[in-house]
């Protein structure tokens, strides 16, 4: 949990706001796998940082949602284009 911690520290994931009126806080929880390798030994243990995103009620916590999503194949397509 430490290691994920400084990880989201160092890559600037988040920065400390002060919470808006009339607003509720969100919440976060770990949530802990076990990565196994393909002859069933213990590869890896992750902990990883989640928020509860399932407490909001759209419109009233939230307005709208964006998450930009880019397919491999598009990014070559746009290279193509741009080399020639």
């Amino acid at each position: 949990m430490q290691q994920e911690l400084a990880a989201l520290k160092a890559n600037g994931t988040w920065s400390l706001q002060a919470l808006p009126p009339r607003k509720k806080l969100i919440g976060c929880k770990w949530v802990y796998k076990i990565k196994f390798k393909f002859d069933g030994n213990v590869e890896c243990y992750k902990a990883i940082l989640v928020a509860r995103g399932y407490n909001q009620v759209e419109g009233l916590d939230y307005h709208e949602t964006f998450a930009p999503v880019v397919k491999l194949v598009t990014i070559r397509l746009l290279l193509v284009i741009v080399l020639s």
